[in-house]
């Protein structure tokens, strides 16, 4: 069953083409990496199937559904849940207090201004479930912003899961993480259950090969190769521009 479709889509700003005519399909539960080199419009990309930046041309169905038109908050309804390049916290609220309102963003429920989150204490312990769940529970009290990157990065990714997505949108879950922490984080995603279907972008490529099922690669907005991991890696065009080898 097909998950996620993208039909000839494209993204100008201007005169400048940041994705042209991508097309491809991705599988319910399947682990698509997008690599491609700084510029090459994979983020651009991202934010079209999220909904955070209209289309300038083609189509993005989501189980059958076409989904172009509607905005962001209706496209997590359905099922799509995303991190971002750079951590989005609430840098003076608690580990545990931002899960709590993700978990209350998630159930899209509308609470009394008067009665703090707290006292709701089945989230509470959803959210406490849910950090030790994936062993942070020894930093639920501290405030986002005195953990450690690699911790915030961790966060992230249990944030994003706590919206309960059928599609999970990962941009570079990986990026400014020491080796031991890429271990972690890459722990984490390879864990998750088949009926999360992973669309990650992705800049190391021995991160990319280790969880993709296929890797599509972006250069300059188009999509120029995709494959199984053995494909892209000896794919002369993807050596040249992605990996700096020239086969000739």
């Amino acid at each position: 069953m097909t998950a996620l479709t993208i039909n000839n889509l494209s993204r100008h700003f201007g005169g400048l083409q940041a994705v042209s005519n991508v097309s491809f399909t991705v599988e319910v539960g399947e682990r698509r990496l997008m690599i491609g080199p700084n510029g090459a419009g994979k983020t651009t990309l991202f934010n079209m199937l999220a909904g955070a930046l209209p289309v300038s041309a083609g189509r993005v169905v989501l189980f059958g559904r076409d989904i172009t038109l509607l905005p962001a908050y209706a496209r997590a309804r359905m099922g799509i849940a995303r991190t971002f390049q750079i951590t989005n916290l609430f840098p003076r609220l608690t580990v545990r207090d931002n899960l709590v309102l993700a978990l209350l963003a998630a159930e899209n429920a509308v609470r009394s201004r008067h009665r703090p989150v707290s006292a709701n204490h089945s989230l509470m312990h959803h959210a406490t479930r849910l950090l030790d769940k994936w062993d942070l529970s020894a930093i639920a009290g501290k405030d986002a912003k005195d953990i450690a990157y690699g911790e915030q990065r961790q966060i992230d990714l249990v944030l994003a899961l706590a919206a309960q997505p059928k599609i999970l949108l990962l941009d570079e879950p990986t990026a400014g993480l020491s080796a031991a922490e890429v271990v972690r984080v890459v722990g984490m995603i390879r864990s998750l259950p088949r009926d999360i279907t992973i669309l990650m972008i992705e800049h190391d490529m021995d991160v990319a090969f280790e969880l993709a099922d296929r890797v599509s690669v972006l250069h300059q907005g188009h999509l120029i190769a995709e494959g199984d991991v053995e494909a892209i890696r000896n794919h002369p065009r993807v050596r040249e521009i992605y990996l700096g080898v020239d086969d000739e």
